[in-house]
């Protein structure tokens, strides 16, 4: 299977382009849509976004991964990445940092391979979509192999907001077994403390839980922790006690 993880949104014609070469050169390939609003123009918080999602993922799946506000610049390689038997494809921009440190054995190709005509602002169709396919159909993998080495300086837990869904809940880069159940966060000078449920605390109460996705979440029991507690991506959380 192809997954795609942009922030490119579903609105408009940037997916349905994508999936549109995906189809033409690999046409027996499922294509699923794992996340089109991952954080805009945000590698760094992104890269925990993804490192959460890999659990869903099938072993030998093949990801195009872009989050590029630097598309066109060259400053960046755009690269292949072999993690965990799995293939990782986009700009070598930090997005792969946190999911790389799982595999001490990947391997990485910088790609080569050029089409007869590659837009300046949409590599994510022009140049990863047909490398996806490339790969997808077991053809030479397109790009010549070098030692990755981490240059972003990530660190293992981000303790910031990385993501806000529509609900206004209040996703962080911080692991669910990084803290214990007895952590509070205080935000907006209030006090946050563990809940396991929405239902465990009062309306209008906020809370902490670890999501399905194994990160620790900030919401408010039906009302919006973004809102309520005056929180965006990339705002700190510290921790009281």
């Amino acid at each position: 299977m192809i997954f795609l993880f942009t922030d490119y949104g579903l609105e408009g014609p940037y997916i349905g382009q994508v999936e549109t070469v995906l189809h033409q050169h690999a046409p027996n390939e499922k294509v699923i849509n794992i996340m089109a609003d991952a954080p805009r123009n945000n590698p760094k918080a992104s890269a925990y976004l993804l490192a959460s999602l890999m659990t869903q993922i099938p072993v030998e799946s093949i990801l195009l991964c872009v989050v590029d506000p630097r598309v066109g610049s060259n400053e960046d390689k755009p690269v292949i990445m072999k993690i965990d038997n799995s293939w990782f494809v986009g700009p070598e921009n930090g997005l792969f940092d946190i999911v790389a440190r799982q595999d001490k054995g990947l391997e990485c190709w910088e790609i080569t391979w050029l089409p007869e005509q590659l837009s300046k602002s949409f590599h994510g169709r022009d140049l990863y979509a047909p490398v996806c396919t490339m790969i997808a159909n077991k053809e030479s993998i397109p790009g010549d192999k070098f030692d990755w080495i981490e240059r972003h300086n990530l660190p293992s837990d981000l303790f910031e907001v990385i993501y806000i869904d529509h609900f206004g809940n209040c996703m962080t880069g911080i692991r669910g077994d990084v803290v214990n159940n007895k952590t509070i966060f205080k935000i907006d000078e209030k006090e946050v403390c563990r809940a396991d449920t929405f239902t465990n605390v009062a309306t209008g109460q906020a809370f902490w839980y670890v999501n399905s996705n194994g990160l620790i979440e900030i919401a408010v029991n039906k009302a919006s922790a973004t809102d309520s507690l005056n929180l965006s991506i990339g705002d700190p959380l510290a921790i009281l006690t």
